[in-house]
């Protein structure tokens, strides 16, 4: 299984720095979420860690080795990532979109393999999409779409998945239901999952690993149980709230202080 870690890490764009000297381990085999305030960079350290951003200094080290060093097909084939609202070319089929993972493992003159017709087909029946391969792909439903794509990368057989926001736009239901695929890949197949979620209640429900971004570093991370409090909460997000344990799974859940009704306290 692969390791992923960022060392000396700084990042930003055009002289204006973003994430500043960060070192960073990546737990194997564990689901990791990424929080913090809009803007804090969170989206920006997981675009690094699959070498979509170069680092202003600092290195990213996968398997053992600097991932700028690296072939771009062999990161393919360790690493997959899904980026905040993909863009679909026009035209593509679930099961065209979905066989682009296999790319990597396919040179010019390499012809589609038995190998090849089982990932993409492992990765429709995963993600419940096999009934819907033959649609295009622009006339999916959001929750829809969000497995396909997640299908895509399930395609490229990589043991870390990066994924920007993957509940972004979806109501409750669908947000759950890819959440709950995540959890299983992780659970049944040791996959290695980092992602970005705003949602607190559903990073701690989820994630074995939190970390939470601040003012251009890492301002805490490690186990949901262990750091998120109402100080953390205070301090990273600018938000008073109440943490409870969450009735059904134990997990902290954030009660956010504000206006509204209340009940409790209504005149009978």
């Amino acid at each position: 299984m692969q390791t992923l870690s960022a060392q000396d890490l700084t990042l930003g764009f055009g002289g204006n720095v973003i994430i500043d000297d960060i070192n960073l381990d990546i737990p194997k085999g564990k689901v990791s979420v990424l929080i913090g305030a809009n803007g804090c960079g969170k989206s920006t350290i997981l675009r690094s860690l699959a070498r979509l951003l170069k680092p202003m200094d600092g290195n990213i080290v996968l398997d053992g080795e600097n991932i700028t060093t690296m072939k771009t097909k062999d990161i393919a084939k360790k690493l997959a990532i899904l980026p905040q609202s993909p863009i679909t070319p026009e035209g593509l089929t679930v099961q065209e979109l979905v066989n682009l993972g296999r790319h990597p493992y396919r040179g010019f003159t390499k012809k589609w393999t038995t190998e090849d017709d089982e990932a993409v087909q492992h990765a429709l029946e995963l993600t419940n999409m096999l009934s819907l391969k033959d649609k295009l792909v622009d006339s999916l439903s959001g929750g829809q779409r969000q497995r396909a794509w997640i299908a895509l990368t399930l395609a490229q057989q990589t043991d870390i998945i990066l994924l920007d926001e993957p509940t972004t736009y979806l109501d409750l239901t669908h947000q759950i239901d890819v959440l709950d695929l995540l959890f299983d890949l992780n659970e049944k197949d040791g996959r290695t999952i980092v992602m970005v979620l705003h949602d607190l209640n559903l990073a701690s429900r989820y994630a074995h690993h939190i970390i939470a971004v601040k003012d251009k570093k890492i301002f805490a991370q490690g186990k949901p149980e262990e750091i998120i409090t109402s100080e953390l909460v205070h301090e990273v997000f600018q938000m008073k709230c109440s943490v409870a344990c969450d009735p059904l799974f134990g997990t902290p859940m954030c009660i956010p202080f504000g206006k509204g009704r209340c009940v409790l306290n209504a005149v009978r």
